[in-house]
């Protein structure tokens, strides 16, 4: 048997930054590193992969026969971002849209700022910054063929990447003006066109440019790369969450033909191999020993039953107050609605699991990642490698999906991945866990408790609302914002004269992590649910309830979606008999979206057939973008509303494929009409605003059938889960 490690050297802040300094030399258009933040992230990333140099700056490169490479800060993972950036680009500069193809950005805080792709605003960071990198590029050419034509540039027009002089009929391509324009002094303060003169965002134009290798499979994953020499790697981890490796016996292990080398880090035991398979057969011949002292080993319904004493007061816990109004320790008068609802652990489950390759030659690191947060990832990577940020040059490649899984505080798969890499001699190492590791080691969305209480006043409304939610924290700080946004700043609590909204973050050693929508994916259906009972609690129909707060609230964005919901899906009309509508509309990360969803039950089970959705997102770069982000996330929320669920037993998972953690199948996704609505205002979110509302929209339908109102999710659960129709 082998010991495990017991302690491993940590670095100091001034270790991790020794070294540092800025790098210059690179044109940015639009961005200063003014935040302390930003100034910090420039130093520790000082020295990094360098922005190819282009007259245009960073984001833009022109070729001489006429092709313009727009360059993509951010992580693609299936959202068509690329094309969204691109396109600001492209509007402002007048390129030809077919002419116009995307390439990933180097790491480099210098040039690009922090490259982070999270919380739905890879789009709206960049509206101001890349459309007057493309207006500065644009006023470069025109300036270009003014002095070439000797003529105001007042009379000059930019289309499709041609340059012209209307009056006398002269006319150059951008590639005819190169290496002119590049001598000339970028604008800094360019003209940017209203919306009203847009030819390329808006319109159907703006599609995906990366449909033809994902067709084909001439897409790079992570997965794909292949290296001289490389090995590859997996990690047996234990099986509860907060154990330790007590001991290991790597003796069978080593006999497998192609292993190379068996090893403890800090997480489980690594085995490294030649190739997957005998990594594989490697880990399973493993023998380990655990320490459970500090794990986790009750069972989901013990902890179902611990946050709810805690909701209750039953048990004491620390509360953080988020919302408050009025006397809080008054006791509530009158009648007193009073309600709770369940949500279970939920895993990411994205289509590519969790992977990484690594190449550690000394102070030298090179990593191949498809990277949400390329920036705090580069610096992690340095942490772990006992290098400096400067020297790791992280290479960004597309991801099969993630939904969080690879976010802000989820780069476990990475460290060991550096980890490993440092015993290799040199060679690179491939890091790949399966689906099972996935699911049994996994980040997962945190288990959540809701607790409310309602009063409602003579006029129908609320005028006394207490609201108690129990969940995990997110980050290792802070009072635990993120499960409390949905309900913080509520339009529903604007009757209220009294207000009391607070959140318990208990500890426990089970890892959770952002997951698509974050906090919005459990507030949105406790506060959407409540609102339909409380409306059917006054005999009145839920439109017209959630109207008249909007109203209370000033709430106009809400009411103009709401209004064009339910027109668009026929709101008040009949329906069928032994179907219900269902409505639910939700604001997140800037974006309002409704949802009326049509439900019937066919023997005990929801069958969704139609989702009607209303967006309001301000100006939809692509609108065909936004629909197919409308559709995905009505697929992913409705599956885990549907199955979704992550259970412990004894403090082990249960779940540990899709045969286990069902997901929605083919034909069961319902039909999904996209509606967006005008706006000149600055594009908001949009990847994950279109979970949130499903299920309470079903949820809603299902109350409108039967009366009962749903106290937890998932809607299925066990064998009934398992039970959908192949």
């Amino acid at each position: 048997m082998t010991d495990a490690p017991k302690r491993r050297l940590q670095l100091t802040r001034r270790k991790m930054i020794l070294g540092g300094g800025l790098v210059g030399g690179a044109l940015v258009v639009g961005y200063a590193a003014t935040h302390p933040m930003e100034v910090a992230g420039a130093l520790l990333t000082a020295g990094g992969p360098e922005a190819e140099p282009s007259a245009f700056g960073p984001y833009i490169r022109v070729t001489p026969d006429g092709w313009i490479s727009i360059v993509n800060p951010q992580q693609e993972m299936g959202q068509g971002i690329h094309a969204a950036l691109a396109a600001m680009v492209a509007e402002e500069m007048d390129a030809d849209w077919d002419r116009v193809r995307v390439v990933d950005a180097p790491v480099n805080f210098a040039a690009y700022g922090p490259q982070m792709t999270a919380g739905s605003r890879g789009v709206s960071n960049h509206w101001d910054r890349l459309r007057q990198t493309g207006a500065v590029a644009r006023a470069m050419f025109v300036d270009a063929a003014a002095l070439r034509w000797s003529v105001p540039r007042r009379f000059i027009e930019v289309c499709d990447g041609i340059v012209s002089h209307p009056q006398t009929g002269r006319s150059l391509s951008f590639s005819d003006l190169l290496a002119d324009a590049a001598r000339q002094r970028p604008s800094p303060l360019p003209t940017l066109k209203q919306p009203k003169d847009y030819r390329l965002i808006g319109t159907d134009r703006v599609r995906r440019k990366d449909s033809l290798p994902k067709s084909t499979g001439r897409q790079i994953y992570t997965q794909d790369v292949q290296l001289p020499g490389m090995l590859v790697a997996m990690v047996a981890h234990s099986p509860r969450f907060g154990s330790k490796l007590k001991a290991f016996d790597d003796r069978d292990a080593r006999k497998v033909r192609g292993v190379v080398d068996v090893f403890a880090i800090e997480t489980g035991v690594a085995v490294l191999a030649e190739s997957t398979f005998a990594a594989r057969q490697a880990r399973e011949a493993l023998r380990t020993e655990w320490d459970d002292g500090e794990a986790e080993t009750r069972s989901s319904p013990e902890l179902v039953r611990w946050y709810r004493d805690i909701a209750a007061g039953r048990v004491e816990a620390d509360a953080h107050i988020f919302e408050s109004r009025g006397d809080m320790e008054r006791p509530q008068p009158g009648d007193v609605f009073e309600t709770t609802i369940d949500f279970p652990y939920l895993a990411h489950a994205p289509m590519e699991t969790l992977d990484c390759v690594a190449r550690v030659e000394g102070w030298d690191v090179t990593i191949w990642s498809g990277s949400h947060l390329a920036t705090l990832d580069q610096v992690q990577a340095a942490l772990t490698a006992r290098t400096i940020p400067g020297k790791v040059n992280l290479k960004v490649l597309p991801a099969g999906g993630s939904f969080g899984r690879r976010g802000p505080v989820s780069r476990d798969y990475l460290i060991e991945c550096v980890r490993i890499a440092r015993r290799s001699g040199g060679r690179p190492v491939k890091l790949l866990w399966t689906r099972e590791d996935e699911m049994a080691a996994g980040n997962y969305r945190p288990m959540v408790h809701h607790r409310a209480a309602v009063v409602l006043g003579a006029d129908g409304f609320p005028f006394d609302w207490r609201h108690h939610i129990v969940s995990q924290g997110l980050l290792p700080f802070g009072n635990n914002p993120q499960n409390a946004e949905g309900v913080a700043g509520s339009p529903y609590f604007a009757a209220a004269s009294t207000l009391d909204c607070r959140i318990t973050s208990p500890d426990l050693p089970v890892t959770v992590s952002f997951w698509r929508s974050v906090g919005h994916s459990h507030t949105a259906m406790a506060m959407e649910h409540i609102v339909d009972q409380l409306a059917r609690r006054t005999g009145r129909d839920p439109a017209d309830y959630r109207r008249a707060l909007y109203r209370k609230a000033g709430a106009t964005r809400q009411i103009r979606v709401l209004d064009e919901l339910c027109r668009r899906a026929g709101w008040g009309t009949s329906i069928e008999t032994g179907w219900a509508r269902g409505m639910a509309i939700h604001n997140c990360f800037g974006t309002i979206v409704g949802q009326i969803a049509e439900v019937r039950l066919d023997a005990g089970r929801p069958k969704v057939r139609r989702v009607v959705a209303v967006v309001d997102c301000g100006i939809a770069i692509s609108p065909d973008q936004v629909a197919a982000q409308m559709e995905g996330g009505i697929g992913f929320g409705l599956s885990a509303a549907l199955y979704g669920a992550v259970t412990l037993k004894d403090g082990i998972v249960e779940q540990t494929n899709f045969d286990t953690y069902p997901i929605l199948r083919m034909n069961e996704m319902p039909a999904v009409e996209t509606h967006i609505l005008p706006s000149i205002n600055p594009p908001t979110g949009m990847g994950e605003p279109g979970v949130p509302p499903i299920a309470p929209a079903v949820a809603n339908a299902l109350l409108a059938l039967t009366g009962a109102a749903t106290r937890s999710l998932p809607f299925l659960r066990g064998s009934d889960a398992g039970n959908a129709d192949v």
